[in-house]
């Protein structure tokens, strides 16, 4: 049975998705947390190692190696102050001690012996498996390596993160790309391993399900703009609430929603809705099919970043019939034509996105055009039907070369292999 440990955020929905994909292939799964200790609800069917204290809240199908429960029922006063003793030690550990991290996961790579360990993201996943395989050496198991958003995009130009990435690169076997910009970023840093075919890093979407979201009638009959929340190093929500500052005049009728907001847009948003006496809606923390469904009422959605890879809110937005307004800095030239079928924008220009705001206003007919050509895209790039036999095929072709070493290709070939 082939046997694969998953380096990786165990907190990230885009973790979950990705181990959907193979969770009905009877596949030995184990997930090693790159960082933190949560688990997302939706992951399931995995072996969950180095959590030392099992998550109050965890999937029930999930298995956890080693890990002390995080309530034992009817135990003694004295045992609960020691139970919270051991976390309140294990968590410090986790968060300060990077060598004990590398520690733990050599312990796993030895223990279950993976076939392959495939790393999710670079600054966590990927310098943490490096730190491991330069104390194992040859001994390490295949790897593979995915990046995520800015892994490569933004840190590569960061002279404290450059060489780390080099070296992740030029230490891996293969490389699963999510853009062809990952494929360019990752010759240039040296990589002489093997490109596995460009695939979204989240999994594939059901496009038919989401399609049961849409708002009935006409996308330009919408009412909502959805805006994503984040401000901080790289992100620019604060730019958004500008521009649509900017577009006050048209926005009589519109309401803003935003989520995933940071402190100072609930500020911003909370000014601005008095300003433009428009309700604006900060969403809470909630599933994230809740939001989905708020996409399918939207008519326009902005996401803005200084770096970013392939937006998830640009591939929910173009499943779900509204109208994407993305940065320049992120790989939606890919997906989309500017003007066209969403408009890509400086993600700190207000002027330039307020001009794109005011397009996807005025012009019912491009919102209508451009929501039926994006499902089309999705449906064909993105669709569970069609990522779901790619991601089997990526890593049977690694099982398979894995299985025919170079010394053995000739016989491997006779067998059919």
């Amino acid at each position: 049975m082939p046997r694969i440990l998953f380096v990786a955020m165990t907190e990230s929905v885009h973790t979950a998705r990705w181990l959907n994909e193979i969770q009905d292939l009877n596949w030995d799964v184990h997930l090693f947390p790159s960082q933190g200790w949560g688990i997302h609800p939706a992951i399931k069917n995995v072996t969950v190692h180095g959590i030392d204290i099992r998550p109050e809240n965890s999937n029930k199908n999930i298995r956890f190696a080693g890990a002390i429960p995080f309530a034992v029922p009817h135990i003694s006063d004295r045992g609960n102050i020691v139970l919270q003793r051991l976390r309140d030690h294990f968590a410090s550990s986790q968060t300060n001690d990077g060598g004990y991290r590398v520690r733990q996961l050599i312990r796993v790579i030895k223990k279950i012996k993976p076939d392959i360990v495939h790393t999710l993201e670079m600054q966590h996943a990927g310098y943490l498996a490096l730190q491991a395989k330069e104390i194992m050496g040859p001994s390490f198991p295949t790897w593979i390596f995915t990046p995520w958003g800015s892994d490569l995009y933004l840190f590569g130009r960061l002279p404290d993160h450059r060489y780390k990435i080099q070296k992740v690169l030029t230490s891996c076997d293969y490389y699963g790309p999510k853009s062809e910009r990952d494929i360019r970023l990752a010759q240039e840093f040296g990589f002489k391993g093997k490109f596995l075919p460009v695939l979204p890093g989240n999994g594939g979407l059901d496009t038919a399900k989401l399609r049961s979201y849409w708002q009935r009638g006409r996308c330009s009959d919408r009412k909502i703009i959805l805006v994503k929340g984040y401000q901080g190093v790289m992100n620019r929500a604060l730019v958004a609430l500008h521009a649509i500052e900017l577009c006050g005049d048209l926005l009589k009728d519109f309401s803003i929603v935003i989520y995933s907001a940071a402190e100072d847009v609930k500020i911003k948003a909370q000014l601005l809705s008095l300003d433009l006496g428009i309700p604006i809606t900060i969403l809470p923390s909630q599933p994230h099919e809740e939001l989905l469904k708020i996409y399918g009422k939207a008519r326009i959605s902005i996401g803005l970043s200084i770096s970013d890879g392939v937006p998830n809110s640009l591939l929910e937005s173009m499943t779900l019939g509204t109208f994407p307004i993305e940065s320049d800095t992120s790989c939606a030239d890919e997906w989309i034509v500017n003007g066209e079928n969403g408009f890509i924008v400086p993600p700190e220009d207000p002027d330039r996105v307020a001009e794109a705001i005011r397009s996807a206003i005025i012009n019912d007919n491009l919102v209508n055009q451009s929501a039926e050509v994006n499902y089309h895209i999705a449906q064909k790039r993105i669709d569970n039907s069609v990522i779901h036999p790619q991601v089997i095929s990526l890593y049977n072709e690694v099982f398979k070369k894995k299985q025919c070493p170079k010394s053995d290709k000739k016989l491997c070939h006779q067998n059919g292999s």
